[in-house]
């Protein structure tokens, strides 16, 4: 189970934990730099990787399912890699219907339900493995300071609402690594919602911005006047209450839990009734609903999301040039 954030990891929050915590923030951002620095296995095919300078909560998963979306309805055969975080399996994996969220992890199951997946922290040997398989493009789900595959591109995704937090590296703030080095090594940021932090003016100046946002998916628009008790288990909760609202749902509760949080029956059991005292419909998220048991899966609702471009022929024209560089077949669509 990950624990939640501190407090001062927010943005303008750094005060005196965070002034104590910079000598070994230094020391981190340093490793981080030099382990970037890197030389990785080069694949035959392009490697796109989606990835963020923060510890979780950006929407890197989001973005890599419409991403790979776009990619197979352009004909070109995507294949994701994850390192599969929470999972219990070890090697190299690719998702398989039938595994649950407890061996290859939450997001590789959402990751699957597009294009073929494949776990594992050596990224070069997933990269492999994919290849073996038929893949034309790979797409990474994070590891974006992960040395072991070169990139062909790369993207910085930053969530508009918290961005970089308090502007300094783990453990004084919520930084994998500095800003800087982040956005020196990738082509362009996607910003997901309105800026609220001024995390853009950390960037270079030159570093192209595509700009997204969140939109109530198919399944949350059915909620449109309905009571609901949201139960989620993700980085930040209130993007899934915004959702829910946003969608017309009327939020009358909550249970919230750590990301990639596994549910026991008991806590499921007690979010169900308060939802029930409350004559609200239980609902989750599609990362959540991958953990819930077998015997739950039935009493709650899923409220999806998608991501909505302002400008998808940029994107689509991005993905078409990284396509090209393979030779793979087809083109993106824009959305």
């Amino acid at each position: 189970m990950r624990l939640r954030p501190p407090a001062f990891w927010a943005y303008g929050r750094g005060g005196l934990a965070a002034h104590l915590l910079a000598p070994v923030a230094a020391l981190v951002g340093s490793a981080a730099r030099l382990r970037a620095a890197r030389k990785g296995w080069r694949a035959p095919v392009p490697v796109l990787c989606i990835g963020n300078a923060t510890l979780g909560g950006a929407g890197k998963t989001t973005l890599a399912l419409d991403l790979g979306a776009r990619l197979r309805a352009g004909g070109i055969g995507v294949h994701f890699l994850t390192r599969g975080y929470g999972g219990r399996v070890r090697g190299v994996r690719r998702v398989a219907p039938w595994d649950d969220a407890a061996a290859v992890g939450d997001e590789p199951k959402l990751l699957a339900s597009v294009a073929p997946t494949w776990v594992g922290a050596d990224r070069a040997a997933s990269a492999r493995a994919a290849i073996a398989a038929g893949a034309e493009l790979l797409l990474m789900d994070d590891g974006l300071q992960n040395p072991g595959l070169e990139k062909t591109l790369s993207l910085l995704v930053i969530d508009g609402a918290s961005g970089f937090g308090n502007g300094l590296v783990v453990p004084a703030g919520p930084l994998r690594e500095r800003v800087a080095d982040a956005a020196a090594r990738v082509a362009a940021a996607v910003l997901i919602g309105d800026d609220r932090t001024g995390a853009l003016a950390r960037l270079p100046p030159a570093l192209p911005v595509l700009r997204a946002r969140l939109a109530p998916g198919p399944g949350a628009r059915a909620l449109a006047g309905v009571r609901v008790h949201a139960i989620a288990g993700i980085a930040r909760p209130e993007k899934f209450h915004a959702t829910l609202a946003a969608a017309g749902a009327i939020l009358v509760g909550h249970s919230d839990f750590p990301d990639h949080h596994r549910f026991t029956a008991a806590e499921l059991d007690r979010a169900l009734t308060q939802a029930a005292r409350n004559d609200a419909r239980p609902v989750t998220t599609p990362k959540d609903a991958t953990r819930l048991p077998p015997a739950f899966q039935k009493a709650i609702a899923i409220a999806d999301v998608d991501l909505v471009w302002d400008e998808p022929d940029a994107i689509a024209a991005l993905l078409g040039g990284l396509a090209a560089k393979g030779g793979s077949r087809g083109k993106p669509r824009g959305k």
